[in-house]
């Protein structure tokens, strides 16, 4: 217990380091002298001030939320469907926000053309509503298959239907619109304004409220089915209320960040591997922890001075998760 304590205050320093860091690092680097007179009540109207409380910190609160949301939903679909490579995607939820954006940029006449008027909104509301048709589907046959390998299959193929129609919506959309959808694609963490901020926060504290309401149940299905059935665990409500909370979590990020790939994979593996258990009472914390140090990071890396201009987040965590999946694959095959 000790020790675990230990490493929640040692990784806590460390992302507030880091948070540090995210606010000092950037196209210019501000002096540390600056960031803390930026929140003085005389600072808004200079230039070091508008750039950390406009542009820099709402970035770093949602690399916080994003990186707790993703991490929890992926957890989560590890615990669903016991498959340590289960990540918060496996349910086509994402595939469906991106097939709304896809249909709202491609095809931007009349009502499309409204709604991108609205800009970052007009986006945020194509993928809600992408993302729960496919969550509603996916709840619909989770009534009617009993058995979870079939259930992540289901899911997997709305994943693909969906990832299939944005192909074909892609080699049909003239190259000005393409490029909308492109580069929502590449994810964004500075695309949450104060504005947003709200509405993000609200749609992943429910997620979060639902897991931790969830927790000793998902320690017990840790141990089969067959065993959670006879403790007397609804498991038709509980896999209904582990979905809905996966796709509020995963969903809402998607909707308002874009795709951001592997953190929900990788970053409970982590967790496990630094607190040495599978007891959700302390994995689910751990996550929230090990998510946001882990996206903090790789929005510095984004930021590298080596780079001309800052890459994609989603291809950032990409280079860094898919070798870290590579490594416990070939872990537990030892």
């Amino acid at each position: 217990m000790k020790s675990r304590a230990l490493v929640f205050v040692i990784l806590s320093v460390l992302l507030l380091l880091l948070l540090v860091a995210d606010l000092y690092w950037g196209s210019i680097a501000i002096p540390l002298k600056e960031i803390i007179a930026a929140f003085g009540s005389n600072t808004s109207t200079t230039v070091f001030g508008e750039i950390v409380l406009n542009y820099r910190l709402p970035k770093v609160i949602t690399a916080i939320v994003a990186g707790s949301a993703l991490s929890v939903a992926g957890l989560m679909m590890q615990t669903l469907f016991r498959n340590p490579l289960a990540g918060p995607d496996v349910l086509g939820v994402n595939a469906g926000a991106s097939l709304g954006v896809a249909l709202l940029t491609m095809f931007a006449s009349t009502a499309g053309g409204f709604a991108l008027g609205m800009g970052s909104w007009g986006l945020i509301l194509a993928a809600v509503a992408g993302a729960l048709l496919v969550l509603l589907l996916v709840l619909f046959v989770s009534a009617r298959i009993p058995d979870l390998v079939s259930l992540l299959i289901v899911g997997m193929m709305f994943g693909n239907i969906s990832a299939a129609i944005v192909s074909m919506l892609q080699s049909l959309s003239n190259p000005d619109l393409l490029k909308i959808f492109v580069v929502w694609t590449f994810g964004s963490l500075s695309a949450v304004t104060w504005s947003m901020m709200p509405v993000l926060v609200l749609l992943v504290v429910v997620g979060l409220i639902i897991a931790f309401m969830l927790q000793k149940n998902m320690n017990i299905m840790l141990l089969g089915e067959r065993y959670a059935e006879g403790l007397g665990i609804p498991l038709k409500t509980m896999r209904f209320t582990m979905i809905l909370s996966t796709a509020l979590l995963a969903g809402s990020i998607t909707a308002f960040a874009g795709p951001i790939a592997f953190i929900g994979i990788t970053v409970p593996h982590i967790a496990r591997g630094l607190f040495k258990t599978w007891d959700h009472k302390v994995l689910l914390p751990a996550v929230m922890l090990c998510g946001s140090l882990s996206l903090i990071a790789c929005d510095l890396i984004t930021q590298s001075a080596i780079f001309n201009n800052s890459l994609p987040i989603n291809a950032v965590t990409a280079l860094v998760g898919a070798p870290l999946i590579i490594w416990i694959i070939l872990k537990n095959n030892k």
